[in-house]
């Protein structure tokens, strides 16, 4: 069994990358590839806050 941690599908890593990177660019964080510790928790909060929203609506308009 796969740890919550690891992705079942290696491409799925990729993936989610991109989608991180466009909710950051949405919100106005700068991200950078790999470690981004050196944003505040509001910056951080901010993009996983915007991936939310943006998975929501896609599943909304995919539901119609």
């Amino acid at each position: 069994m796969a740890r919550s941690n690891q992705h079942v599908v290696p491409e799925a890593r990729e993936a989610m990358d991109r989608f991180k990177m466009e909710a950051a660019s949405e919100v106005g964080v700068n991200l950078k590839q790999g470690y981004n510790g050196d944003n505040t928790s509001k910056q951080n909060g901010s993009v996983g806050g915007q991936m939310v929203k943006n998975m929501i609506k896609r599943y909304e308009e995919s539901a119609k």
